[in-house]
């Protein structure tokens, strides 16, 4: 079972590729060295991202190791993104952190494993 303090740590070895607003590729940093560690935490945060209020779309490249998100900038301000992944403490971040953690608890940790 993945919590969402174990998701929010995996999103440390996560980097914005590209970004314009309604679209972001997030891409796993390379010094993880094997795609089977992440697995899990990926296909959590990825189930999470797909029911997240303001996120549109999920495409997942494992192979390519990114994930390309189309979300709502009227929901999901556009600079939430950059600030949540840096941790820093902006309001943008914390209404991107807000909606990730109810999505997480309307989900329910049995669904994100």
């Amino acid at each position: 079972m993945v919590s969402f303090k174990e998701l929010r740590g995996f999103l440390r070895d996560v980097r914005i590729a590209h970004h314009i607003r309604g679209r972001i590729r997030l891409k796993l940093d390379g010094r993880v060295v094997s795609i089977d560690v992440p697995r899990v935490e990926a296909g959590a945060f990825q189930t999470l991202l797909d029911r997240t209020p303001g996120v549109r779309s999920v495409q997942v490249n494992l192979l390519a190791r990114s994930c390309t998100v189309h979300y709502d900038p009227e929901v999901i301000p556009e600079h939430a993104w950059g600030d949540f992944l840096a941790g820093a403490a902006s309001e943008a971040a914390a209404v991107l952190e807000r909606i990730l953690h109810d999505s997480y608890r309307e989900i329910g940790n049995a669904e994100l494993r």
